[in-house]
């Protein structure tokens, strides 16, 4: 099929655009992770974490070992595979920015098939894990009706159980994929857990959504966080080129046992909520106060009067 003129054009205009900027684009690479598949990933784990209410609903006494072996299989398996294209993506990358062109990548297969032994061995602890989570979501709220309620009805376990899952790989040095399984979570369920933050156990969040974790938050036991409340960096530091400094603590700690009420805004790296304390819905926090505080805002004053004609009120709104 012959292009017109104004196509070619287009076609060429487009080439010359990847050609000057290296940026956005994939030419003459061959490693990249598949999202499709650590989706299934996730989808596997949550069926061994969860069996019977994920994957197979046959599951029985006599018949789960069967069915629990026969995803460990394929889990081994869709894990070697991911976890070996992001490292070799990743040395790929960096030798494509060290030496500008494409070089060899050494061989990432035995280390992801190590990546992925030693994930599989955590299962049972972070299995745990999450029925602790489980429980302080159904301890933690009224309206929880079951347990079997939490598991598959409530967003923030959900994303809790996505974070767990991704915080070990983050922490084995995996990139990329933990941040693929995160933002699979947050498109899910609003909630938006880094996957390098450090949670302890019994953690809760209520209605989650548009909560927001920040990389370098520290979390301890027994904390429940409600909808809209932010753990962020106060501002990014930088370098005396302007670029911003990684790898330093943005995000602020949370120490055992508090509570953060709905929309609260904690920020950064230096601030400490200690032990024991409830942070008020709303509240801007940008300090450390000590255990067992009370945070909270001076009630606003409200205005109420009558109303006898309904004109009169779209006439006159006091916002």
């Amino acid at each position: 099929m012959s292009k017109s003129p104004e196509l070619s054009s287009l076609v060429n205009a487009l080439v010359a655009s990847y050609r000057s900027d290296p940026r956005g684009h994939r030419k003459d690479r061959k490693f990249l992770p598949s999202k499709a598949e650590i989706v299934e990933i996730l989808e596997i784990a949550l069926a061994v974490f969860f069996p019977g209410y994920y994957g197979p609903q046959d599951v029985t006494e006599e018949n789960v070992a069967f069915h629990v072996g026969s995803q460990l299989v394929v889990l081994r398996e869709k894990l070697s595979r991911q976890v070996e294209q992001c490292l070799c993506h990743a040395a790929e990358s960096e030798n494509v920015r060290v030496a500008g062109a494409v070089g060899e990548v050494d061989d990432c297969s035995a280390h992801a098939t190590k990546v992925a032994s030693m994930l599989l061995a955590r299962l049972p602890e972070l299995r745990t894990m999450l029925l602790e989570d489980m429980q302080a979501a159904f301890d933690g709220d009224p309206a929880a009706q079951s347990l079997d309620e939490v598991v598959l009805a409530y967003p923030g376990f959900l994303a809790v159980t996505v974070y767990r899952l991704a915080h070990e790989l983050f922490e084995m040095g995996v990139p990329l994929m933990p941040r693929i399984m995160s933002e699979w979570a947050h498109e899910r369920t609003g909630c938006d857990i880094h996957p390098g933050a450090r949670i302890g156990r019994r953690f809760f969040i209520d209605h989650a959504t548009g909560t927001v974790v920040g990389e370098t938050s520290i979390i301890g036991d027994g904390v429940k966080l409600y909808q809209g409340v932010t753990l962020g960096a106060l501002s990014h530091p930088r370098d005396e080129h302007g670029r911003v400094i990684r790898n330093v603590k943005r995000h602020p700690t949370v120490e055992n046992d508090v509570t953060i009420y709905a929309n609260a805004t904690v920020l950064g790296g230096s601030t400490v909520v200690g032990e024991g304390s409830l942070v008020g819905g709303s509240v801007f926090l940008t300090r450390t106060v000590p255990e067992r505080s009370r945070i909270a805002l001076k009630p606003p004053e409200l205005t109420v009067r009558p109303v006898r004609d309904a004109r009169e009120w779209v006439l006159d709104f006091d916002i």
